[in-house]
């Protein structure tokens, strides 16, 4: 048994980022290196000098739509979080507070924009009918910032253009994500041409959805359940991975979102450009394509601290984590850095 509790961290609140750096490669860079335990400090403009000479970078380039909409419910406010679009006028949402969605209750949000519930899913999920099509709904939705961000809706309508340009990465391309692969947030364009005239750098797609930040609530993580997320690389992108993987190039991946798109391409018995993933990563995994990880500092207990427990060891990743504590780096979505070696 791998119990939950071993992935737990005491994290001051004041450490979560509530904004980004003041310029997307000012953030802080801890440097990991999983061979020797060293750990060193640095800035995110250093990343492309920190990189050996062989590697190769492979970021996920969805796009994070407006997700998070404010709307009343009768007297009371809602907040609600698209998940998926189920047809021209329906989505299902998560809600906050659940209980006030009840079956035909309408929801009134921005631009005479209505909705009404019309089904009731596990985990707070509803389905809601909008009297508009989707792309008219997503014109009033903002950026969808994780609750520890804590935006209410005075302070995301000052920050709602601020946030839906700095939550988004500069190589997004297809909108598709309800979150962003947020290590992808730090690279600026100076950043992405230095690295491009250097390393090859290659695109592929996981649309972020629940499964992401989805909450572990069994204790032995064996029997955690990871729910499905879309994920797409090209052809031509997965031979060339091959023939530099071939050469002993070295895999970087921006982002746990990468990690796990090509972990699950390398488990796939038939190669195509479109899967699903369901793939729980924990400690005792062996990864087939990973060579270096860039990643954000992530949240105790979830699936992607995790994630770089099982690529590093989840020691290294404790002692990691209470020295940027120590050092005041920031965490979660807008904070700093972390580059695996």
């Amino acid at each position: 048994m791998m119990k939950l509790s071993n992935f737990d961290f005491e994290l001051p609140a004041e450490r979560i980022a509530r904004f980004p750096a003041e310029k997307r490669d000012g953030s802080k860079l801890m440097v990991v290196n999983r061979e020797t335990g060293d750990i060193s400090h640095h800035s995110f403009t250093e990343i492309v000098s920190l990189l050996d000479k062989n590697s190769f970078l492979v970021m996920n380039n969805s796009k994070v739509i407006p997700a998070r909409l404010f709307g009343k419910a009768g007297e009371g406010n809602v907040e609600i979080l698209i998940v998926k679009r189920v047809d021209e006028n329906s989505a299902e949402i998560i809600s906050m507070p659940a209980k006030k969605l009840t079956i035909g209750k309408n929801i009134m949000f921005d631009n005479g924009i209505k909705a009404v519930v019309k089904e009731i899913r596990e985990r707070g999920k509803r389905i809601l009918e909008f009297n508009k099509s989707f792309e008219e709904v997503l014109k009033i939705g903002f950026a969808p910032l994780p609750p520890y961000i804590k935006r209410k809706r005075v302070e995301a309508d000052k920050y709602r253009d601020f946030d839906l340009k700095r939550y988004q990465t500069l190589f997004s391309k297809e909108p598709g994500s309800i979150a962003a692969p947020t290590a992808g947030l730090h690279f600026s364009k100076e950043i992405l041409k230095e690295l491009k005239d250097r390393f090859p750098v290659l695109e592929i797609t996981l649309d972020v959805g629940t499964a992401t930040f989805q909450k572990i609530e069994a204790e032995d993580i064996n029997d955690h359940k990871m729910g499905r997320e879309i994920i797409h690389i090209d052809k031509n992108v997965s031979e060339k991975i091959k023939t530099l993987k071939k050469s002993e190039k070295k895999l970087v991946a921006v982002g746990t979102t990468s990690v796990r798109s090509l972990e699950t391409y390398a488990l796939l018995k038939e190669k195509r450009d479109s899967f699903e993933s369901e793939l729980f990563i924990f400690p005792g995994f062996e990864f087939k394509l990973v060579d270096r990880m860039i990643t954000n500092f992530h949240l105790p207990k979830s699936s992607l601290f995790i994630l770089v427990s099982a690529f590093a060891g989840l020691e290294l990743m404790k002692k990691a984590y209470m020295e940027a504590i120590r050092k005041k780096y920031r965490f979660f979505s807008y904070g700093d850095a972390m580059l695996i070696l």
